[in-house]
């Protein structure tokens, strides 16, 4: 049965394919149960509280803010895509996207933010992670 299976999908798809995929699925699920912790517990308890204004390189020289800027957005859209990836293969895809939205810059991402962590389920999994840290859990705004 899984030979006809596999035979089917190689007509669609190249074995080539297949073990990219394999590949990247397996470093995704790999790093993203590194990186993601890693990130989360570092945040302030505050950092998704929109009532905390949240300046960034707000000191520094124009032109080394606008690199600062363009770099920051560059990776909050790659965590974006590869957490939107990581909805159909192995990862942490929700907590990944949470992250790539909290690094780009739009307007209302904020209260994007405030709406997306205010779920109890992603709150839950977040200030878990946090408390095995010894980090104090998120604080965010009442009806973000």
């Amino acid at each position: 049965m899984m030979d006809g299976l596999l035979a089917t999908v190689e007509q669609y798809v190249s074995t080539d394919t297949l073990v990219t995929l394999t590949v990247l699925s397996i470093v995704f699920f790999v790093g993203s149960l590194i990186v993601i912790p890693f990130i989360l517990i570092r945040l302030p308890a505050d950092f998704f509280d929109i009532r905390v204004p949240r300046p960034w390189m707000e000191d520094h020289h124009p032109v080394l803010r606008v690199f600062g800027h363009l770099v920051k957005n560059t990776i909050g859209a790659i965590f974006l895509f590869v957490g939107f990836l990581m909805l159909f293969l192995p990862g942490q895809g929700i907590l990944t996207m949470l992250i790539g939205i909290s690094m780009l810059d739009f307007p209302g991402k904020r209260k994007l933010e405030a709406k997306l962590i205010g779920q109890s389920a992603i709150l839950n999994t977040i200030n878990g992670m946090r408390e095995k840290f010894g980090k104090p859990p998120l604080i965010i705004a009442p009806n973000p």
